[in-house]
Order: structure tokens, then C-alpha cells, then sequence
């Protein structure tokens, strides 16, 4: 039997897979994250694979081929012969995809989870959301990652005046009110389509940065007083060779499991601004956009359960799984 690694990765590894509440949330996470890549084989307005009258059409749900564009699979089964065949996804609506004779339609074999007000399958919708909320959730902690390690690093390598000027930056950031900071910033960019996404995961990032950038100072103040630190000094390497190569891959553990809480809080962030009508457009569907369906139609119970299911269980998993990376990292901080 092969021996164990001893490494420190292997060591955190082991830690980490030791609860099974832990193990859980990583499978979900990885389950979150496939649907969310391949929600078009799950949810789509056209099949897989497609043969039709001779011609064989090979991902047409993501290539969306253009003699194929005034048919969805309804139609599609219309006009198909007995020599015709296709492969359709599970869920055989697209993400805009309008049944007219089913508007605010409960749960049905039809539509597993229901419909909206303009006749779109909830569950398509549910799907391709998780797609746009993770794509904010992971970019955003992307964005404030880097800015919070940048700044944090160099306040508390240099010291001195540029330490205080950047940790009153910081205590500015972090003493205006997140959400109305992003409300005013999003209402004034008004983007549209993807940029939406680009623009609230930049912001998202621009407002939330504060609390990587004090955990990373609080690690460096702690590893810059080592003596292998004193001795690239005497060596005479660089700050930059310094910070980069011994400082920062020995800070950084901690910053591992902020970024998996920052995940779950940027989710959260961006179906409440969904939610208030300043986040994703309606064309696109997200899980907060979902929720604010249910304003104007306060009876269809199922434009809520679904999507707040959805962020309940997402968060829920981040934040499980980042309390286990933070025991597995240092086992003195378990609750």
C-alpha cells in the first residue's frame, strides 16, 4: 500500500476529508459547479444531436446553427419524420423559451418547477442561473482577492506612511455601507447583458477587498519578523523577490478560506441586488433576477422556493466548506 503524503497539502487534505459534513459540501460544490458548465446540456430550447431530413446537427443547444434558429424542440418534433431522430437535453426549455399556454403554471410533468409570468420554465431558469451566479461569485473573489493581497502586502512590508495611508483607505472602503454603495455605483454604470456581470463583479470586488487585505498585513507583520526573511535580506534580495517568493506563499493559507467565505457572501450580494431590480437584466436569468418575479405575483409560491433554494444550498455548501479548509489549516481555530 502506498504511504500517505506527508506533505502540507496532504496533511490539510486529510483534515479536510475527515468530516463528513465537509466531504459533502465539496461534492456539492463540484456538483454546483458542472451544472453550472454545462447547463446548456441540461436545459435547452434544442437538442444534442439532431438528424433531420438527412442532415446530421452535432450540438446544436450551444453551436445554435442558423437553419436551426425558427425551431425549438416543440417545433422540432412537429416537423420531424420517422427517419428523423435527436437526442434532447433533460429539460427541453431554453432559458428564454416562452410557453404561452402555461404563464404562471405550478409544478407539472410538463414543467417540473413551474413557470413564470411570461411562460418560462423555472427550472431551465434555475439551472442556467447557477451559470451567471457563479460567474459573479468566482470573478468578484478573483478581483478582491488580488486587490486585498496587493495592498495588504505592501502596507505591511514597507510600513511606515504608506502603511497608514493604505489602512485609512481601508477603513474608509469598509465604513460605507456595502449594498448602498453598490446600489448608487451599479444605477450608474446601468449596464446591460454580460457587461452586467463584468460590472457587478468588479464592483463587488472594489467594495469587499477589506478583509483580505487586513488578514494578509496581519500574516506579513507576523512572517517578516522570520529569521529566513532577515536572511534574503542580508543576501540582498529585493522587496519584490522577497514578498513574492518567501513572503506571500506562507501568508496566503488564510486567504484560502476567506476567499471560499467571500464566494458564498458575493452569491448573496449579487441575488439581493438582483432581487432589487439593480443587478442582472431580465433577459438573463439569475437566481436574485428569479426572486424578483415574486414581487408582482405574491401566489406563485414555487418563483420562490426554487431560486432561494437554490442560494440557500449554494451558500450553504461555501460556507461549510470554508469552515473546513480553515479547521483543516490550523486545527487551534475550530469552534
Amino acid at each position: 500500500m502506498a504511504a500517505q503524503s506527508h506533505s502540507y497539502l496532504g496533511i490539510v487534505r486529510r483534515q479536510f476529508m475527515r468530516q463528513r459534513l465537509h466531504r459533502v459540501s465539496l461534492y456539492a460544490i463540484f456538483a454546483i459547479l458542472l451544472l453550472a458548465v454545462g447547463a446548456d446540456f441540461v436545459a435547452s430550447e434544442r437538442p444534442i444531436l439532431l438528424s433531420l431530413s438527412g442532415k446530421l446537427y452535432v450540438l446544436p443547444n450551444v453551436i445554435n446553427p442558423v437553419a436551426l434558429r425558427a425551431y425549438d424542440n416543440r417545433r422540432l418534433t412537429q416537423v420531424m419524420s420517422e427517419s428523423d431522430w435527436a437526442v434532447f437535453p433533460p429539460v427541453p426549455w431554453g432559458v428564454n423559451s416562452h410557453d404561452l399556454d402555461a404563464t404562471l403554471a405550478p409544478p407539472s410533468a410538463t414543467h417540473w418547477l413551474g413557470t413564470d409570468s411570461g411562460g418560462r420554465d423555472v427550472l431551465a431558469r434555475v439551472v442556467h442561473g447557477s451559470r451567471v451566479s457563479l460567474a459573479v461569485g468566482v470573478l468578484s473573489v478573483i478581483v478582491l482577492v488580488s486587490i486585498g493581497i496587493l495592498l495588504g502586502s505592501v502596507s505591511a512590508y514597507y510600513g511606515g506612511v504608506l502603511d497608514l495611508l493604505l489602512m485609512r483607505l481601508l477603513e474608509v472602503v469598509h465604513s460605507v455601507p456595502a449594498l448602498l454603495l453598490l446600489v448608487t455605483m451599479l444605477s450608474v454604470i446601468m449596464p446591460t447583458g454580460w457587461r452586467a456581470v463584468v460590472a457587478m463583479m468588479v464592483v463587488i470586488g472594489l467594495v469587499n477587498w477589506t478583509g483580505v487585505a487586513r488578514l494578509v498585513r496581519g500574516e506579513i507583520l507576523r512572517i517578516k519578523q522570520m529569521p529566513y526573511i532577515e536572511a534574503s535580506r542580508a543576501l540582498g534580495y529585493g522587496a519584490p523577490r522577497i514578498i513574492l517568493r518567501h513572503v506571500l506563499p506562507n501568508a496566503l493559507s488564510p486567504v484560502l478560506v476567506t476567499a471560499t467565505f467571500a464566494m458564498a457572501s458575493a452569491i448573496q450580494i449579487e441575488g439581493a441586488l438582483s432581487f432589487l431590480g439593480f443587478g442582472i437584466p431580465a433577459d438573463m436569468a439569475s437566481w436574485g433576477g428569479m426572486l424578483n418575479d415574486v414581487r408582482g405575483h405574491t401566489g406563485a409560491w414555487w418563483l420562490a422556493v426554487f431560486p432561494g433554494a437554490a442560494i440557500f444550498v449554494t451558500v450553504t455548501v461555501y460556507n461549510l466548506a470554508g469552515e473546513g479548509l480553515r479547521d483543516a489549516i490550523d486545527p487551534r481555530l475550530k469552534s
